[in-house]
């Protein structure tokens, strides 16, 4: 585990004047950097930027291009399908971009864990300030130079953190290029990476620092937690948010239910059957149904081989009737043609 540090910070008035050094929330400002924790988080946020339109048109998107330039054989040349084909001048792209999306997800914690690195890494390089709440009636760009300029910070791009939404503060500060002013709930890793000074309104720093704290807190207390334990246990001492289950399945409850089981017994209806003696019974009746089955695919079986047996056996004697019958018919004709008497001489 990183050694946490206490961290402190150099305090103005809204004026610029020097208050001394005042010392940073440790719900915020523990001293640690976690650096591929902030890559992550400003490779996402430049990914979020980016719109996605670059776009190319392919062979078949490409005007012209449906007839073929040259027969096939014939002219010497090497055959050709279409003018919009890739090789040729004007034709489609291959490969290259269309339209889509780039957008990154980071969950939340990991995203606070980040902007906490950057406001840790700001803090120890000596480049974070505390302001008291800047009192801007209306728009006055001057104001904000020479506030920064008593500040020391001109010249160097420069981030101001506001407690809330300040538009007399953001048009001051629009006409700089190197300032950048937002609400701190809206900044980010990006933000605060991209500058060199971070300025922070006194009142947000203290807010947000509470916040934090109240958030951990939250997250560390989890359902079974002692803590939880004592709250569920609370409500049972009165009785009022006593369980339903636990009242009915006392000793009067039990009691009761037995009663009248015998009393079901008594009448002759059948006690209701326990979840297993359910299952064996299904089981069971499965079984039977299932035996019934193959008994009849026996039978069914058993009858279809002997109509075949005896539909085999009439073919049988059919063919050796027919056969005798021919050969008894033969004999007769023999006997018949044996028995005429033969033609002598040429007529």
């Amino acid at each position: 585990m990183a050694e946490t540090t206490s961290l402190d910070a150099a305090a103005f008035t809204n004026e610029g004047a020097a208050q001394g050094r005042t010392a940073l929330p440790p719900e915020l400002f523990d001293g640690v950097v976690n650096m591929p924790v902030m890559h992550q988080a400003v490779k996402a946020f430049l990914a979020n930027q980016r719109q996605g339109n670059a776009a190319t048109k392919t062979r078949g998107r490409v005007i012209g291009g449906n007839r073929k330039p040259w027969k096939q054989k014939g002219t010497g040349r090497a055959r050709q399908g279409s003018s919009r084909a890739p090789h040729w001048v004007g034709g489609g792209t291959v490969f290259g971009p269309h339209p889509r999306s780039y957008a990154q997800y980071i969950p939340r914690r990991v995203r606070a864990l980040a902007r906490k690195s950057a406001l840790n890494a700001r803090a120890r390089e000596g480049a974070l300030l505390v302001v008291q709440p800047l009192a801007f009636e209306q728009p006055k760009t001057a104001r904000m130079v020479a506030l920064l300029r008593a500040l020391g910070v001109d010249g160097q791009k420069v981030l101001v953190l506001t407690h809330d939404v300040r538009p007399a503060v953001h048009l001051s500060a629009r006409n700089l290029p190197l300032v950048h002013v937002m609400p701190y709930r809206d900044v980010s890793t990006y933000h605060l990476l991209w500058s060199d000074v971070v300025v922070i309104e006194s009142p947000a720093l203290v807010e947000n620092g509470d916040a934090t704290e109240a958030e951990s807190a939250a997250g560390s207390t989890e359902p079974g937690a002692p803590g939880d334990a004592a709250g569920a246990a609370a409500p049972s001492a009165g009785g009022s948010a006593t369980p339903r289950k636990s009242r009915a399945t006392g000793r009067g409850g039990a009691e009761k239910a037995g009663a009248a089981a015998s009393r079901k017994r008594a009448a002759g209806t059948p006690a209701a059957k326990s979840p297993r003696t359910r299952k064996t019974a299904a089981k069971t009746s499965s079984g039977k149904s299932a035996a019934k089955a193959a008994g009849a695919r026996k039978k069914t079986t058993a009858r279809k081989v002997a109509a075949r047996k005896s539909s085999a056996g009439k073919g049988a004697a059919k063919r050796s009737t027919s056969g005798t019958a021919k050969g008894a018919t033969r004999k007769t004709a023999a006997r018949k043609s044996a028995s005429r008497p033969k033609k002598q001489g040429g007529k």
